[in-house]
């Protein structure tokens, strides 16, 4: 599933080709993309709007809508496993993936391409709705090492869960998880509480590190889905130090990574660089 470094590569590529540009038709081949609301309802929503601004949220695309200089809504895309964003020059085919295309005024077309049917572009008069749950970004100002070390210490879950809890910190997945636990040497079942503020200071630091050099790269092509909207697979994953690489030697001290499951998800660590945490001791 795409995380915050694929989504915010999508939307710095699509921006340009969308902000300013006037939505004059849509063409809906998968009514589930629009998350529950109908095609003629999506459609008098925002054929005639225009594209006044695109930016993410954890991951989520958000392309912010207006009638006349008015708010008039937001599109609220998330990519989930196969979602892509393209926008196309005129008559150009999209392919048998394309679930819902918006024709713009210059005669281009975005679409959103999906070969699993997960991916969702919603309508809504407040964006709140969706993504009012989240924490903050792990990139923005927000997120200090204040804020991390305090956040984990009133916490007593292990790292990785709370990691990917979104209403915690908003936008890192399995990949960028995994890889900033191994920079910071945390392992992922340490529970958050017993986190020290050295600890603390490494992740806050790993985790922005490993997300800024991830977009840097334009994300990260662990399989065939993810694709940029020009089409080019990210480049992130040469730079791997743990995720995917089970069997093969840590690049910080050569020993063999290998895969766990924590809380459902395939885990990827070093056994040297992330010690396993030790149980606590009864009085």
């Amino acid at each position: 599933m795409p995380e915050l470094p694929e989504v915010e590569t999508v939307v710095r590529l699509v921006r340009p080709r969308l902000v300013g540009r006037t939505i004059v038709g849509v063409e809906v081949r998968w009514t589930k993309t629009l998350g529950g609301l109908s095609r003629s309802r999506f459609e008098r929503a925002v054929v005639g709007a225009r594209v006044a601004r695109v930016w993410r949220r954890a991951k989520f695309a958000v392309m912010d809508l207006e009638r006349d200089g008015q708010p008039a809504g937001h599109l609220v895309g998330h990519l989930r496993m196969t979602g892509r964003f393209q926008v196309d020059p005129p008559g150009r085919d999209p392919g048998p993936y394309a679930r819902l295309s918006l024709r713009l005024d210059d005669g281009r077309c975005f679409h959103f391409v999906d070969v699993r049917k997960f991916g969702r572009l919603w309508f809504t008069p407040e964006p709140q709705r969706l993504l009012g749950r989240l924490g903050p970004e792990p990139l923005g100002d927000e997120f200090t090492c204040d804020w991390l070390a305090t956040g984990l210490k009133r916490r007593a879950r292990q790292l990785k869960p709370l990691l990917l809890d979104q209403a915690f910190l908003a936008g890192v997945g399995n990949i960028y998880a995994d890889e900033s636990l191994h920079e910071a040497r945390l392992h992922p079942l340490l529970r958050s509480d017993r986190v020290d503020r050295a600890g603390a200071e490494r992740l806050h630091a790993a985790v922005r590190r490993t997300l800024a050099a991830a977009i840097e790269r334009e994300g990260s092509s662990f399989d065939t889905f993810y694709r940029t909207p020009e089409g080019q697979p990210g480049q992130y994953q040469a730079q791997f130090r743990v995720y995917a690489r089970d069997g093969q030697p840590c690049p910080a001290c050569g020993a063999t990574i290998v895969k766990l499951v924590v809380g459902q998800r395939g885990t990827h660590v070093c056994p040297r660089c992330q010690p396993k945490p030790r149980a606590k001791r009864r009085s």
